[in-house]
């Protein structure tokens, strides 16, 4: 183990300066893709169950019931859902314009740091190729200088190039994947958040219909 960590510390050493600039992309990304693991984990709760929740205790005519099912989820859905019920009896619009508000800031919170994870996917194996330039300048320079007798520097060159590229690939293949998984959490949510709205709708189109009925009765 010890033989296997000095090896990887060589290498670093090996790959010259551009292994700092990747280091602190790497870090970057570790930090950010914990950080949205958190919040996703935090995020997570049965939607459909949350639905049926808030319709039955409308249709109950309990509005107050139903925001309190949505104050005891910290889903976006039930935020949006929240925002929604807080504005009930007021004109459609209204309403929907504060769901509308609600998604774009949830929607917002859910994206936070997904173009660190972009960036750094892309600029990482940016940064592995500029040390492979910088280490065959390196290598010609001394084949310029000493021709081939020397090709032990030729081979320290060409070796910062293929450690700094190895390095940067690395780092977006670990980032990459995230990011992917990332993004189709935010689109599920989204979706789930157009859904839960629309049955919401229906829900309140039915407790009007309800309410007319016990008035003509």
């Amino acid at each position: 183990m010890g033989n296997f960590v000095g090896d990887l510390f060589q290498y670093y050493k090996d790959g010259g300066y551009v292994m700092h600039g990747i280091s602190v992309l790497s870090l970057t990304s570790v930090t950010a893709i914990i950080y949205k693991l958190v919040v996703f984990r935090r995020l997570s709760g049965n939607v459909s169950e949350f639905i049926a929740k808030v319709r039955s205790a409308l249709l109950k005519g309990n509005v107050k019931g139903a925001i309190g099912v949505c104050e005891e989820s910290q889903t976006p859905v039930a935020s949006v859902t929240k925002s929604a019920l807080l504005k009930f009896g007021a004109p459609r619009e209204q309403v929907e314009k504060s769901m509308e508000n609600a998604a774009i800031h949830e929607v917002a919170y859910l994206e936070k740091y997904l173009t660190v994870l972009a960036t750094v996917a892309n600029i990482a194996p940016l940064l592995g190729f500029l040390g492979t330039v910088v280490g065959m300048v390196l290598s010609f320079d001394v084949i310029a200088e000493h021709g081939l007798n020397n090709p032990g520097l030729v081979a320290k060159g060409i070796s910062q190039a293929l450690l700094t590229t190895a390095y940067g690939l690395i780092v977006a293949f670990v980032t990459q994947p995230f990011y992917n998984y990332f993004t189709s959490k935010v689109a599920s949510y989204t979706r789930e958040i157009e859904t839960a709205s629309n049955i919401l709708f229906e829900t309140f189109d039915e407790m009007d219909r309800m309410s007319g009925s016990a008035r003509n009765a």
